[in-house]
């Protein structure tokens, strides 16, 4: 249904201009098709970009000790310590190795089993 009110909107939007000739088209109608075009890049590339980066930046802040993480790398560990101050955490991926990472270097945290529990209790 929505397609079909846009493609009409450009058919007449579009359409060759009725009357004289040399009479000039008004500007505004010239302006709608390129405001039209600025708004569907932004309401289906920039916002939902804007709206992935926010949920990422909360997954990031909301770090703690003993999450498992795996980084843009490929790296899997769990998280020993976190510095606030320069964003960086240390992961320990091994028993003796800990791989010091910028906190934008994590891809994704992995759910762990008392995650899980706790929410199916709920």
């Amino acid at each position: 249904m929505m397609l079909s009110l846009l493609q009409l909107a450009l058919i007449f939007l579009f359409a060759p201009p009725s009357g004289n000739p040399n009479e000039t088209p008004n500007p505004l109608i010239q302006v709608v098709p390129l405001i039209l075009v600025v708004l569907v890049f932004y309401f289906f590339m920039i916002r939902p970009q804007q709206k992935k980066e926010k949920e990422r930046q909360q997954a990031l802040d909301a770090l703690k000790k003993g999450d498992k993480v795996v980084t843009i790398g490929g790296m899997h560990g769990t998280i020993v310590e976190i510095n606030q101050e320069k964003k960086t955490v240390v992961i320990q991926a091994a028993e003796n190795i800990r791989l010091k990472f910028d906190r934008s270097a994590i891809a994704t945290v992995e759910k762990t089993e008392t995650a899980n529990k706790l929410e199916s209790t709920k």
